[in-house]
């Protein structure tokens, strides 16, 4: 059981770090109304990862946010973003085919569109179609299109195998499922 901890700690730290960083790197495009979070490709994967990238994710936003420059509401309301998006679509897809792995992606870029978009119109004094249109066409590329290509990179079946095969805890689709998506 404290092996399973550890390991399940290692993937959160992991993914948080790759998401903070991932952000930071590309901080030109990644922050302001019409933004492209190359990170948000991993959102994605808390639909195969589960908890450890749901948590990864949310922490990587708020140490990336930290130093983004818009303050208290980007900290806590891009955290609460991937949040949401991650669990939600951890569920929707979790038992499910190809159709709601789908689904999931779609409102992972719904959320994240509503929640960032909505709060940068405050934060910003800009229209809110303005900023959600930003953020939808950011998130279109990164978390519809790099996002589904990085999900579908993973061949799912060896893939899932292997971390199993370790004790790496994965809250993924059931078989069959999985191999519809790679």
């Amino acid at each position: 059981m404290k092996g399973r901890k550890s390991v399940v700690t290692i993937f959160t730290a992991g993914f948080a770090a790759l998401y903070a960083v991932g952000v930071m790197v590309l901080a030109p495009i990644s922050f302001q109304v019409f933004q492209v979070r190359v990170a948000d490709a991993l959102l994605p994967l808390a639909i195969l990862f589960g908890w450890p990238a749901i948590l990864g994710l949310s922490l990587g936003a708020f140490v990336a946010n930290l130093f983004g420059g818009l303050g208290p509401v980007d900290i806590v309301g891009g955290s609460i973003a991937n949040l949401v998006a991650g669990y939600v679509a951890w569920r929707v897809a979790t038992g499910g085919g190809r159709w709601r792995v789908l689904v999931a992606i779609g409102l992972q870029i719904l959320i994240v569109t509503v929640i960032v978009g909505t709060y940068l119109s405050y934060i910003l004094a800009l229209p809110l179609g303005i900023t959600w249109l930003g953020v939808v066409a950011g998130s279109i590329v990164a978390v519809g299109f790099l996002g589904s290509l990085l999900l579908r990179a993973f061949s799912v079946e060896r893939i899932v195998t292997l971390l199993r095969r370790y004790g790496i805890p994965v809250y993924a689709i059931r078989r069959q499922a999985m191999s519809e998506i790679s």
